[in-house]
Formats: C-alpha cells, sequence, structure tokens
C-alpha cells in the first residue's frame, strides 16, 4: 500500500484493472452499501494519498503559504505519484480510474493543504475531462498522455467583465489562413505560473453572442501568450494564480478543442463536476481543521481539566462534525450521480453550502 503510486502507470494500472465495485453499486442480495463504504481499491487509494500527504506534503505547508510559491519538487511527486491524470485511459498514460476516486483524492490532500487539493482537482475535474470528453484522437494522442506524466494545465475562461457572467468574455479569436488569431487577456487563472497548456475560451463570431465562444488548446510556448500578474491571495496561497495575456496568438484548426462555437457547452459540461471537486476540497479543509482542533481541545487543560471535557465545546464540535459528515454526503452521492449519468447539478448549491458552514466552523 504504501508504494502503490511508485512508478505510478504500473502500479496504478494494476489497481485499476482488478474487478471495481462502486461507491453505491449494487452488491449480492441487491442491497447497497453505504455511499460513504468505500471499496478495497479506494481504501488503498485513501491510505495511499494520506500516506503521500504526510510525507511529501506537510513538511512544506507552512514555507509554501509563507512564500506563495509551490515547492520545485512538488509538481514533479504529483505526477510520479499518478495523481494527475486519475481517470485518464492506460493507452494514454494514466490510472484508468473512476471520477469518485478522483474526488477521494481531492479530498485527502485537502486535509492537508488545500493549495496541493485544488492544483490536482483543475487537472482532474476539469482539464483532463475537456480533453477525454472533447478533443479529438490526435489531440487526446498529443495531450493526454503528458497531462498524466509531466505537464500541467490552466482552464482559461474568467475575464475582468466575464466572472459569473462567464459568457461575456471579450477575448476573440479572428480566423486567419489555416486557423485563428486570439487577442485578449485572462484573470484569475489558477496554475497559469506552472502551466504547459492552457484551454482558452475565446469568441470566433462575436456576432453569434455565446454561440461563438470556442475552446482551443494553447501550449505555454506559443507566441504571444504572456503569464501576467500573479494575485497576491489571503489563502491557497501556493497555487499560482494569474493573469493571462493572448497578444496575437495563432492557434490552428486543429486546436479546436470540440467544435467551433460551442466552448460555451464545454465550459458548462466541465464546470459542473468540477464543482463536486471543489466540494470534496472544502470537505478535505474542513476535516483536516476539525481533526486539528480536537487535538488540541483534548490537550489544552483549563480550570484542571480538558477543554474537550466542557459541555459547550462539545455541543459545537459535534454539531461542526455533523455539518462535515453531511456535506462529504452531499459531494460523495453527486460524483456517485455523475459517474451513473444521472442529474446531480441540483445539488451543487446544497452542498457547497454545507462544505462552507463546515469549513466556517
Amino acid at each position: 500500500r504504501q508504494k502503490m503510486f511508485r512508478r505510478a502507470p504500473r502500479t496504478l494500472h494494476a489497481l485499476a484493472r482488478r474487478p471495481r465495485q462502486r461507491l453505491c453499486s449494487t452488491v449480492a442480495g441487491g442491497s447497497r452499501p453505504a455511499l460513504t463504504t468505500p471499496t478495497e481499491e479506494q481504501e488503498m487509494l485513501v491510505d495511499s494519498v494520506s500516506k503521500f500527504a504526510q510525507q511529501h506534503v506537510l513538511p512544506h505547508v507552512a514555507k509554501m503559504d509563507a512564500d506563495a510559491k509551490l515547492e520545485p519538487e512538488m509538481l514533479t511527486n504529483l505526477f510520479s505519484e499518478g495523481l494527475m491524470g486519475i481517470e485518464i485511459p492506460e493507452k494514454y498514460g494514466g490510472a484508468g480510474m473512476s471520477f469518485t476516486d478522483s474526488i477521494l483524492t481531492i479530498e485527502e490532500l485537502a486535509k492537508v493543504d488545500p493549495a496541493i487539493a485544488v492544483i490536482v482537482d483543475i487537472q482532474n475535474t476539469l482539464i483532463n475531462l475537456a480533453f477525454l470528453e472533447n478533443g479529438t484522437e490526435e489531440i487526446k494522442e498529443k495531450w493526454l498522455p503528458r497531462l498524466a506524466t509531466d505537464t500541467l494545465a490552466s482552464f482559461c475562461l474568467s475575464e475582468s467583465s466575464a466572472g459569473s457572467d462567464a459568457f461575456s468574455l471579450k477575448t476573440t479569436a479572428t480566423p486567419i489562413d489555416g486557423g485563428f488569431r486570439i487577442n485578449g487577456s485572462k484573470l484569475w487563472i489558477s496554475n497559469a505560473a506552472e502551466a504547459g497548456v492552457f484551454v482558452v475560451f475565446a469568441n470566433a463570431d462575436p456576432s453569434k453572442g455565446y454561440k461563438g465562444i470556442t475552446a482551443f488548446v494553447v501550449p505555454r510556448d506559443a507566441p504571444g501568450l504572456i503569464i501576467g500578474k500573479k494575485e497576491d491571495k489571503l489563502g491557497i496561497r501556493a497555487s499560482s494564480t494569474c493573469e493571462v495575456v493572448f497578444d496575437g496568438v495563432e492557434v490552428k484548426n486543429e486546436d479546436i478543442l470540440g467544435e467551433l462555437g460551442k466552448g460555451y457547452k464545454i465550459a458548462i459540461e466541465t464546470l459542473n463536476p468540477g464543482r463536486i471537486g471543489i466540494g470534496a476540497q472544502m470537505v478535505g479543509l474542513a476535516r483536516g481543521t476539525y481533526d486539528a482542533a480536537m487535538r488540541y481541545i483534548l490537550e489544552r487543560k483549563q480550570f484542571g481539566k480538558s477543554v474537550a471535557d466542557f459541555q459547550g465545546m462539545q455541543f459545537a464540535f459535534a454539531q461542526a462534525d455533523t455539518d462535515i459528515e453531511a456535506a462529504r454526503l452531499l459531494v460523495l452521492n453527486a460524483a456517485a450521480l455523475r459517474e451513473s449519468d444521472q442529474p446531480y447539478r441540483h445539488i451543487h448549491a446544497h452542498h457547497l453550502q454545507l462544505c462552507l458552514s463546515a469549513t466556517v466552523h
């Protein structure tokens, strides 16, 4: 177990090839296990990710937060552990595991550092899924092996005037011979400082409104792509958040992800599972904070006894534990619904509200 992710492709592939039982699958006799009951493979996954987080992330958390910068070896370790291509099929160099496996991984990492968790979240629930579900075979063969083994990616949608109203973006993609020329800028782009490839949303036909929006795959070394100001954030500081400028960046027709004018659809369909990942991040953060606080109140003495023995503290911690577990159930349920191709968007507001409530506690 301790070395499950060492030489990631071989060991993760071996795990992925074992007969799998989903968290909500039917078992003998027609009964269902609880949503929170993991399979044997998922227990091994969580155990391995936990060990990785304790050994390779925890020692660097304080310094990375203070410096607002990733430790140089962190990305290398995440890739070598197989954590950046969890759902990417084995034929492209990934682990070929499930969406729920990605969610469990994000949650476990967030218990130690939500900044590292969000890096893994964006790669697995946004970028990899966007390539898997919308890329041509040529794009998949070119990028999926890199996304699984050595290349971080960024999702470039938000702009100064396109935050909550994401489809009012001003970045344009003007048709040229054999492709498009992208001009504009994006703000608050996670992972931008370290990314090797960008999924960029630009309007190829502004006259059509949001139906002109198209998604493009743009490598970091494309002429005219500039990484701008890095935001000085209050939290999640090890994860870079930057402006990204596109000054006449030229892309080919084959760099379109999905179909021309269907970028808005890709954005919606990608952001929905991404929100489940953020829910898992918040649950992990809340649980990690709760566990740390519990250790403290058991050690802290006041008036001759442990703080944990005071009934008022017990009420507060019981409520916090209940909120965290309720949020976790909603996140796991959303993941299970997505895996079984059932609607899950209706629970986003509820699970995020509970996650935030649990975190505040």
